[in-house]
């Protein structure tokens, strides 16, 4: 008798595979329907260095330059608060760096930090800025002080917020990545209670994750091939130790983090602090990886301070 059942159980496996591929298949979504909803006014795309970039640029030409770069898996919209709170006085200009977003996949594959370096410089040679504030949240944090390092000239001051850069458990220098097999699967579904439950940990208030900022979150990872290009950036992505470059950083930092950060615990700070030459911590209390989300009054206040200081 279980033999027979175990005859019926195998006959029946590809069929249940194929039922379980459809079910969780999860397709990208119309690049103009989403531009559509996520790219009005002022949004702009530029085609530059090989790239179709999404940005928005607000506030005087004038007035002194604020670069904002997001973190993994995130967009420009992640700023649009602390935005609207900054551009009376700076020129705030913010992208969906390649890779994520409405700008989509780097058609040349490279997802290192010098690419987006590269894709940087273009996009201050295009608007015009000799020199420009950077902020950088995460992954974008690490880009941002990477950047300075590389070149010190074009940055007036640094603002990170739970940056990457340093080594975690789990995470080594110089070592190559492993990507799981359930991330390999990643451009083909995207499962909504496992998104749910990797962006969950990201706020110290959790009722601040709305469904409309789930459900944004969700579109701009099924914008066409971002999925993709966000499993080749994992696959990249080495880890260096930071200590030499960040000593070579003249600019003043400003270290921003959240006291409930669940994703790079605020105690990394110390590591900045002790590498940077010229650099100071404010912590935000209740506040976890995406203070721009959850408290963005306070971020745009803190910002205008560390920025317009002499």
């Amino acid at each position: 008798m279980f033999r027979r059942v175990m005859v019926y159980v195998l006959a029946a496996l590809p069929l249940l595979l194929i039922f379980a591929v459809w079910w969780l298949y999860t397709p990208d979504k119309p690049r103009a329907e989403l531009e559509a909803r996520y790219a009005a006014a002022p949004s702009q795309f530029l085609e530059l260095n090989g790239v179709r970039l999404h940005i928005r640029d607000t506030g005087p030409r004038a007035a002194p330059s604020v670069l904002f770069l997001h973190g993994f898996g995130s967009s420009l919209h992640t700023w649009e608060e602390v935005a609207g709170g900054l551009e009376r006085d700076f020129r705030v200009i913010r992208l969906d760096l390649p890779g994520f977003g409405l700008t989509g996949p780097d058609a040349t594959g490279d997802y290192s930090d010098a690419r987006s370096h590269a894709v940087i410089l273009a996009l201050m040679a295009r608007l015009g800025l000799e020199r420009a504030a950077l902020v950088g949240s995460s992954m974008g944090g690490r880009i941002a002080w990477s950047f300075a390092a590389a070149h010190p000239d074009r940055v007036t001051r640094l603002v990170l917020m739970a940056p990457d850069g340093f080594a975690s458990p789990g995470i080594a220098y110089d070592q190559p990545p492993r990507v799981s097999a359930l991330m390999r699967v990643l451009p083909y579904t995207l499962p909504e209670g496992m998104l749910r439950g990797s962006l969950r940990p990201a706020y110290g208030d959790p009722a601040v994750m709305t469904e409309a900022l789930f459900e944004r979150y969700r579109d701009m990872m099924l914008a066409p091939g971002v999925r993709q290009a966000i499993l080749d950036r994992m696959g990249q992505h080495v880890l260096r130790p930071p200590e030499p470059l960040l000593a070579r950083i003249p600019v003043p930092v400003l270290l921003l983090w959240g006291d409930r950060d669940a994703m790079v615990p605020v105690t990394n700070a110390q590591d900045y602090l002790r590498a940077l030459p010229d650099a100071r911590l404010v912590v935000l209390p209740g506040i976890g990886h995406v203070p721009m989300e959850e408290t963005p009054a306070e971020v745009a206040r803190v910002l205008r301070e560390f920025l317009a200081a002499p």
